[in-house]
């Protein structure tokens, strides 16, 4: 059955579906031996002969799903022109070719998902599945109840509104503040600019949590693979609708796990 070239190359594991739009442009994929370019362009993958950069791919993979713990200062790309450290070099032992579900900016730390699985990553990363995602920020100098008021309220950012779904100070002092939310947006460093505009620049940056899989105990810089169970609750997450008001249970639960 004919599909599109992007989903066929997402399921293979060689790219996302953005990813292997690029590829398409590039003129870096054929098919029976002719260069296809058209990002609508389909193909038989059990018939037809479909090649990235010469070679022929094949949709008989094992599926890889890891959790790493990212430290700061790592590029979540799969190459870096400024030859920065990048997410997969951390993954000792792993043969497969994978790539970051989202991002996480070079700056920021915390739970990254990787994975081979096209599918799989679409649905996590995708803006109306919704998937809630659980920070720790530190930011300076002290809340007003004000400027907390305004969080969650939400504010206005020049590509639309950022509104936690759940927002708690874990402690404060004139210099600093740690504060934990919890959000279904994913847009770049939707979090730094928000905190900017109220004045409280981000320190540190931490995601502890997709969902309820928690970074704990994964050490910075280590990795462990997703059990067929997480990945199973991740995929019937995706499936809901609304999720948005999923998230403070989440984040109450996340919260008192860690402090139990």
């Amino acid at each position: 059955m004919e599909e599109r070239l992007q989903k066929i190359l997402s399921q293979a594991g060689i790219a996302s579906r953005r990813a292997a739009e690029k590829l398409l442009a590039e003129g870096r994929i054929s098919v029976n031996r002719k260069v296809v370019t058209e990002p609508g362009s389909k193909a038989d993958p059990q018939r037809d002969d479909i090649r990235v950069d010469g070679k022929l791919i094949s949709l008989e993979i094992e599926k890889v799903y890891l959790l790493l713990h990212k430290p700061p200062g790592v590029v979540t790309t799969l190459s870096d022109p400024q030859g920065r450290p990048i997410v997969t070099d951390l993954l000792k032992g792993i043969t497969e070719r994978v790539y970051p579900v989202g991002r996480l900016d070079y700056d920021s730390e915390g739970l990254l998902i990787l994975t081979n699985d096209g599918e799989f990553a679409q649905q996590l990363q995708h803006p109306r599945y919704g998937i809630p995602k659980t920070y720790r920020v530190k930011v300076e100098g002290r809340l007003q109840k004000a400027e907390l008021k305004a969080l969650e309220k939400g504010i206005d950012l020049s590509d639309g509104p950022f509104k936690p779904a759940d927002l708690l100070v874990e402690k404060a002092n004139p210099a600093s503040s740690w504060l934990s939310l919890t959000l279904t947006d994913g847009r770049n460093r939707v979090i730094r600019r928000a905190f900017d505009a109220i004045g409280h620049s981000v320190i540190r940056l931490i995601r502890v949590a997709v969902a309820d899989i928690l970074l704990e105990p994964v050490k910075e810089g280590n990795w462990r693979m997703l059990t067929p169970r997480e990945v199973e609750r991740l995929l019937a997450l995706a499936k809901k609708t609304g999720n948005e008001k999923n998230c403070l249970d989440i984040h109450r639960k996340i919260n008192n796990s860690r402090r139990n």
